[in-house]
């Protein structure tokens, strides 16, 4: 059975650790904040001293941090991944960040130590990573996808290899490109129907299996109806660094999204009001506050 080691104990680490050791994984952390591995540790996985303590006990390295400057301060900074990286290791990174970052730093990776990368973003939330049922979109070597698999079955109800790596970034883009519009959408909605004298809370409910029907509708319009924020599911600093990522590949690559630039700098409205860490749903203040 492979050994793990994971970075990055984040609202998502956290979940995704509890299910490689109900799995059976061997499971080794390691996090800037030590405090927030300890239930981790308490349900068996090993404390690493630091990153190279880590190396030295997995045989698949994996990272879900918060960004791309996260993910290369994680794997070549001092004392990081590469300085301790061994050629049959593999490292699988969770994290969503900038496609052409990751190819370079892939490449780099290899050169340095031999390690092979596969980037394998994930969709479904805290909620698919606590019931194993997220969603796996990944890039890399089709030998080293298939490696990973058996272990992604403990955190998926899927993983698809989307292409060389970069690809499975690619899609995750596209992913939060669809997920930051729609919730702009719905928030317009939920306040259109409050403001018409509709019960909003009845929206998704009623709207469930018809076309306008979708996962965030089902989780974001009753919270914005209700304004019950917390617990943070989707912080707003998340999707709108995915925005960016987003709007940045359309500059690359010389494709047009509106939808997504609007989308962009309404969520950096919003965040820039403090909100950066509230929960998605939050945006619905974006539309009352303008009544």
């Amino acid at each position: 059975m492979e050994r793990i080691g994971f970075i990055g104990i984040g609202l998502m680490g956290q979940r995704m650790g509890k299910r490689l050791l109900a799995a059976g994984y061997p499971l080794a952390v390691w996090n800037r904040s030590a405090d927030k591995c300890a239930e981790l540790l308490s349900l068996g996985a090993t404390l690493a001293a630091d990153i190279g303590a880590l190396l030295a006990q997995a045989d698949i390295v994996m990272l879900c941090v918060s960004d791309t400057a996260a993910v290369e301060q994680v794997v070549f900074g001092s004392a990081g991944v590469a300085a301790h990286g061994r050629s049959d290791q593999l490292l699988v990174d969770f994290s969503s960040i900038e496609p052409a970052a990751t190819r370079d730093f892939a490449a780099r990776l290899q050169l340095q130590c031999g390690m092979h990368w596969v980037d394998a973003p994930v969709s479904g939330g805290v909620g698919g990573a606590e019931s194993g049922k997220l969603v796996i979109m990944a890039g890399g070597d089709a030998a080293d996808v298939e490696r990973l698999r058996p272990v992604a079955a403990a955190l998926s109800q899927r993983l698809t290899r989307m292409g060389p790596v970069g690809c499975g970034q690619v899609t995750k883009v596209c992913n939060q490109l669809i997920v930051a519009a729609n919730a702009m959408l719905i928030a317009e909605a939920v306040a259109l129907a409050q403001q018409s004298g509709v019960d909003a809370s009845l929206l998704a409910p009623a709207l469930a299996g018809g076309f306008a029907d979708s996962l965030p509708l089902q989780i974001l319009a009753p919270r914005m109806a209700d304004e019950h924020f917390e617990p943070v599911q989707w912080k707003v600093a998340t999707l709108l660094k995915d925005l960016d990522n987003a709007v940045k590949l359309a500059r690359e690559t010389g494709n047009s999204t509106p939808l997504a630039g609007l989308a962009n700098q309404l969520m950096r409205l919003h965040a820039a009001g403090d909100n950066a860490q509230r929960d998605l749903s939050s945006v619905i203040e974006l539309y009352r506050h303008a009544h």
